[in-house]
């Protein structure tokens, strides 16, 4: 047996130990996959205490923030009928909790009823003490991209069709990942860091682009960064800023009326892709506001979002086409 079949039998007995309230199991039978077989990088001993706040205005809906991740993981939701491709799920909540179920849970629904296998991560939230704040989540995303391509026959898809979709907070993650995935931001572990963290196409819905205190969320900006961070620091962490080449098409989505996150962080980061001659496709609304999900009204215009990535990831060979 080699190491990555035995870490996967391991991560799929551990997920019992993964399935309390803190990491927000709704279905039987979810795999819970952790991310780093040994040592967490960056981290330092400070006690992080794992805590579900449900928001939910009924007993029949969640509606769960999580927040004390101490130990980062992937929550497999699988399709009935899958088609091989993968998504990599980034809630938001500006760097300060994980919107699982808004961001996670309903985002994993509609795309796997598309056939689309799901992968929710619970990333380590920067300010709950970690040595190099400002690389923590990034080095979540990288390696749960490579532990997803290494499993990728146990999973049952093509290394080659990933996306990522990130919301918010979770959107800048989704575009750190799309710009610096090969930024060597820990110390390999295993075989699966081998493998490259680029995903196929990039979804970034809502984002948080820019660190520009003119432009940011300040609140993820303080959570990722600090309240006062270095000037170098703030530029690395601009997402538009690490525009390359390399970087995989991105498609954006946002409202007008975001009053929480201004929609210049997506306007900021298309101009960037187009003046870097990347493909990439913008759509602004009128009206949604904010963290809007998958749970607007189908007569609000941002409620289009979900059918648009979908043809853009079927035209860029992510998503089958029909």
């Amino acid at each position: 047996m080699d190491e990555l079949t035995r870490r996967g039998l391991i991560g799929s007995a551990a997920a019992m130990a993964f399935a309390g309230p803190a990491f927000a199991q709704t279905d039987a039978g979810d795999e819970v996959v952790p991310l780093w077989p040994g040592a967490i990088p960056g981290a330092r001993g400070t006690r992080i205490v794992r805590k579900v706040n449900d928001r939910a205005k009924t007993a029949a809906t969640h509606d769960r923030s999580i927040t004390g991740i101490d130990a980062p993981a992937l929550v497999v939701k699988r399709p009935a009928r899958p088609n091989g491709s993968a998504a990599l799920l980034l809630p938001g909540g500006g760097y300060g909790f994980l919107s699982y179920d808004n961001e996670g849970i309903e985002q994993a629904r509609w795309l796997n009823a598309l056939g689309v296998t799901c992968f929710i991560l619970l990333y380590r939230l920067p300010a709950e003490g970690w040595t190099d704040r400002h690389l923590v989540p990034l080095q979540d995303a990288q390696r749960a991209m490579r532990v997803i391509r290494a499993g990728a026959a146990r999973f049952g898809v093509e290394p080659q069709r990933i996306a990522v979709l990130g919301f918010s907070a979770g959107g800048h993650l989704a575009g750190s990942l799309a710009t610096r995935h090969a930024e060597a931001t820990y110390t390999p572990v295993d075989a699966a860091d081998r493998l490259s963290a680029r995903p196929d196409v990039a979804g970034l819905i809502y984002p948080v682009i820019a660190m520009d205190p003119a432009t940011t969320h300040k609140g993820s900006h303080d959570n990722l960064l600090g309240p006062s961070p270095d000037p170098a620091l703030m530029a690395a962490a601009s997402v538009e800023r690490r525009v390359t080449a390399d970087t995989p098409p991105v498609f954006l989505t946002h409202a007008g009326d975001d009053a929480t996150v201004p929609v210049a962080n997506s306007l900021t980061m298309y101009a960037a892709l187009l003046a870097a001659k990347r493909p990439a496709e913008l759509h602004v609304f009128d009206e949604g506001g904010h963290g809007f999900g998958v749970r607007l009204a189908k007569g609000v215009p941002a409620s289009a979002w979900p059918t648009l990535f979908t043809a853009y990831a079927k035209r860029k060979g992510v998503f089958p086409a029909p």
